[in-house]
C-alpha cells in the first residue's frame, strides 16, 4: 500500500515562491533552506525546489509514500514505468526515485528512514 502525502514544485525565484506559498497556505514552513522550502499541512507536505527545473522538472511532481522503495520502483519499472531517477538519498536516510508513465507523467517514491 502508498499513500500520495508530497507534492513538490519546481521553483525559480525560491523567495518569491515561499512567500506566496506562505500566503496560500496561511502558514510559515517547517524548512526554510536554500535547497528546499516545506511546508506541511496534517501528513500533507507541499515543497519547493529551486533546482526542480535544472533536474528535469516541468512541473508539480506528486510523491507516493512506500515502505519498500526499491521492491515499488521495480514492480513500476515491469508495469511500463521509465526510470527517471534512480533510488538516491536525499537527507536523513529519506530515499526518493522517479519514474514516467507512459504519458511522461513524473511519478515519486518517497521512502522514509
Amino acid at each position: 500500500m502508498c499513500e500520495m502525502n508530497t507534492v513538490i514544485f519546481p521553483v525559480t525565484d525560491l523567495a518569491q515562491a515561499r512567500t506566496l506559498y506562505s500566503t496560500l497556505l496561511g502558514i510559515k514552513p517547517y524548512v526554510d533552506e536554500a535547497y528546499y522550502v516545506g511546508f506541511r499541512i496534517g501528513e500533507q507536505e507541499i515543497g519547493l525546489d529551486p533546482n526542480g527545473h535544472s533536474t528535469g522538472m516541468t512541473g508539480p511532481v506528486c510523491y507516493w509514500r512506500v515502505s519498500d522503495i526499491q521492491t515499488r520502483l521495480q514492480q513500476l519499472l515491469d508495469a511500463g514505468a521509465q526510470m527517471r531517477q534512480e533510488i538516491k538519498d536525499v537527507g536523513e536516510g529519506m530515499l526518493t526515485a522517479t519514474v514516467n508513465d507512459a504519458d511522461n507523467n513524473m511519478i515519486g517514491l518517497r521512502q522514509m528512514p
